[in-house]
């Protein structure tokens, strides 16, 4: 179990999936006419909030050279925390099947049923007045009612797609201006969230299976003298796994005393 080298990227995608729901929010300032004086496309980046908080503290003096400053408005997000959701437990042993073809033959991929997480992320809004910072909240908060949901290929290798649901759980305000008129001032918003997401396993692989065979016999001796053996093969024969198919029973009966051996595959 641990130790064997698995990873289905599952958290990057999330992770990928949740920065895209806000990498192309759109701010503009206006002039008193109203007409449009600049259009800014917030930048995006995966970074806790105190790195933006430290970079904005390097440049605090609105007269001094700002080459070291970060540039307001900014977004910034990041994972908070992990915690199982046993709300949306399932039974562990179903699998999910995709058949693949192989070197030789047809393969079985599967994986057993995922566990369930919450994963929760943090978004962050730096502007540098109100006014932008309202712009950024209102493009967000209209879509999450409280959920947003996206859409998955969650493991390529199934073929298997999944909708995420993205709950917002609260919106919190900091305004971190103070001190002398010419400090900078940056307004922040923090917008939590939770994804509630499914973990898989390691990936594992068999043949297809064409034929089942079962001997019957009288009594529960070792070893078992058949007296009746039941095959069963799908219907078509030629039939693979991802097929839509019937069976075939074939009941035969015989009093030899002879036992079948698996590992020469004959009657002995």
């Amino acid at each position: 179990m641990f130790g064997t080298h698995f990873y289905n990227e599952g958290l990057r995608k999330l992770t990928i999936a949740f920065g895209q729901l806000f990498n192309n929010i759109v701010i503009q300032n206006t002039s008193s006419t109203g007409a449009v004086t600049r259009r800014i496309k917030v930048p995006l980046a995966y970074a806790p909030k105190e790195k933006f908080l430290a970079r904005i503290d390097q440049q605090a003096n609105l007269q001094d050279d700002r080459k070291v400053a970060v540039t307001l408005p900014r977004l910034g997000f990041e994972i908070t925390g992990l915690s199982y959701d046993p709300t949306r437990k399932l039974n562990k042993m179903n699998k999910t099947i995709r058949v693949k073809s192989g070197e030789d033959g047809k393969k079985i991929n599967f994986n057993y049923t995922p566990v369930p997480y919450n994963i929760n992320f943090s978004l962050y809004s730096f502007t540098a007045t109100a006014e932008n910072g309202l712009q950024i909240i209102e493009q967000i908060l209209p879509f999450f009612q409280p959920e947003y949901t996206v859409t998955m290929r969650v493991v390529p290798e199934l073929d298997l797609i999944r909708d995420i649901p993205i709950i917002m759980k609260d919106v919190q305000y900091d305004d971190t201006y103070n001190g002398e008129f010419t400090r900078r001032r940056a307004v922040i918003y923090t917008l939590n969230f939770t994804a509630k997401t499914y973990l898989y396993g390691p990936m594992s692989n068999q043949g297809v299976i064409k034929t089942v065979q079962a001997d019957m016999g009288t009594d529960t001796d070792t070893p078992l003298q058949r007296e009746e053996r039941i095959v069963i093969t799908p219907n078509p024969t030629t039939a693979d796994a991802d097929d839509d198919f019937g069976f075939t029973t074939t009941i035969s009966f015989y009093d030899d005393g002879k036992r079948y051996n698996p590992e020469s595959g004959t009657d002995e």
